[in-house]
């Protein structure tokens, strides 16, 4: 066992080593890379789900995972939601780095010679960076659609003061908060490099992912193709939202004691089982020592039909608009 958590400590030393040098010349390449390549990151036609690896200027590492998983769906539907989040690391390092973290839990749980810890470690190394990740970017994309009704009034403003689309577009990457301000100025520098402003918006789309966002890109582009008073649409789409987003949260309001009620009803009965066992371990561990199978389906049942109770409310609170 010593002779195992001595070589262990070895890897994690030689992995620790191998990162500094990995970082190091992660910059080195960073700095190095061509006009062309950062121009294919922004401008680029066909919108890529994961970075090019010219552009990422990542380690080799890093390079291999992304060739290796770039075509699976789990590493498309993840690049979109890093690049929601707006992290700015690619599927093969964020991949390499929740390796990392597995091996040092795992690590973590030999040292303490228990198996039941190195499992939990190395699950919370795979879990939690994605809870993080899905939570960024929720809240990123609550906070573009809290926006997005005084940015399209901007919108309107600027074009019944005689600016063009283009030109208001970058009036809001100028003057509106972040994320808003990031999202459209990534807009304009898209058009800008010679994408169609239609493409540009469509990329927007695809990143936010908001029905609000879409019903503003899709009057835009009705009306470059038939023409029109952008100007009062834009208004009407506006007040629809504002409207929206009201009643959103007189919803939220009104549904919130249910919600909680919820979380609560789900989290007593684990809580409480939790306070028995570091009562009395003994008396808490006859159901599995002394009763065997069905222990194991006491529980199972239990925890089955408390996720099934906590599923049935947050489905009955939530309410689509």
């Amino acid at each position: 066992m010593q002779q195992l958590m001595i070589y262990g400590l070895m890897a994690l030393t030689a992995t620790s080593v191998l990162l500094i040098f990995t970082g190091l010349r992660r910059i080195s390449i960073r700095r190095g890379s061509s006009i062309d390549d950062r121009m294919r990151v922004f401008g680029s036609r066909v919108a890529p789900v994961l970075p090019s690896k010219q552009a990422a200027g990542g380690s080799q590492m890093t390079r291999m995972v992304d060739r290796a998983v770039g075509r699976q769906t789990f590493a498309q539907k993840l690049a979109r939601d890093l690049a929601r989040a707006d992290l700015k690391i690619t599927v093969g390092e964020y991949l390499v780095a929740v390796g990392i973290f597995v091996c040092i839990g795992l690590l973590i749980g030999l040292v303490l010679r228990n198996i039941v810890i190195a499992l939990l470690l190395a699950l919370a190394a795979i879990v939690i960076p994605r809870m993080l990740i899905n939570r960024k970017r929720t809240t990123r994309l609550r906070n573009f659609n809290n926006q997005l009704a005084d940015t399209i009034t901007l919108l309107a403003n600027s074009l019944r003061s005689g600016y063009s689309l283009l030109q208001a577009m970058e009036l809001v990457s100028r003057e509106a908060p972040a994320p808003m301000s990031t999202e459209f100025e990534r807009v304009v520098r898209e058009v800008g490099l010679g994408l169609a402003p239609e493409d540009a918006l469509g990329n927007l789309v695809r990143r936010i992912q908001s029905d609000d966002l879409e019903l503003m890109a899709t009057a835009i582009n009705v009306q470059r193709e038939v023409g029109g008073n952008l100007a009062e649409v834009l208004d009407t789409i506006s007040s629809t939202i504002r409207e929206r987003v009201k009643l959103k949260g007189e919803i939220k309001v009104i549904t919130s004691q249910q919600q909680y009620s919820g979380y609560i009803i789900a989290a007593m009965p684990i809580a409480l089982a939790l306070l028995l066992f570091a009562i009395s371990p003994t008396y808490m561990l006859r159901l599995f020592t002394e009763t065997h199978w069905c222990g194991w389906c006491l529980v199972g049942t239990s925890l089955t039909m408390i996720l099934s109770g906590f599923l049935v409310i947050m489905k009955i609170v939530n309410i689509e608009v």
